[in-house]
């Protein structure tokens, strides 16, 4: 739901949209036996960038994967470096904290990943079901993945 629920709504907005597998683009299998059949493989994604907005869709399996890839690393840290949006719900921002991405953001996250997160005081915790601070856009699971924060929460985008 992570993945299928940000991708449905973005392609639905007319937002191109890249969905990228960490090992190919073979099917990946997720929770519940979904399976998600990604664009291209991370490699070849990377080729195509930068983008708008990298996505780090959660779950405890794939966040741990999203923490362990270098390539995840390099990606997240070149977006950081350009100030580009980077978004993740349930699981996914303990991949920000593996890569050590955003410090000093405010974050929320799945409430059972709340003090992995916190260990090391790296972050500032939220309880909202979507945060936004500066370019770390983070929310609590895939109900919230649907959410957005009031529009006065959130300063305009420059178009």
């Amino acid at each position: 739901m992570e993945t299928v629920i940000p991708t449905d709504l973005m392609r639905r907005a007319g937002i191109k949209v890249t969905v990228a597998g960490l090992t190919g683009k073979e099917p990946v299998q997720c929770s519940r036996d979904v399976f998600v059949c990604p664009d291209t493989s991370l490699e070849d994604a990377r080729k195509e960038g930068p983008y708008d907005v990298v996505v780090l869709p959660g779950g405890n399996l794939g966040a741990q994967n999203l923490s362990e890839s270098s390539a995840v690393k390099d990606i997240l840290k070149d977006q950081e470096m350009r100030k580009g949006l980077i978004a993740a719900i349930c699981a996914g921002p303990t991949a920000l904290l593996a890569h050590g991405i955003g410090f000093g953001s405010k974050v929320t996250t799945h409430p059972l990943a709340k003090d992995k997160m916190m260990n090391g005081e790296h972050y500032k915790y939220s309880e909202n079901r979507v945060e936004k601070d500066g370019n770390i856009l983070t929310s609590r699971g895939p109900g919230t993945s649907f959410e957005r924060r009031k529009h006065h929460e959130i300063e305009s985008p420059q178009v």
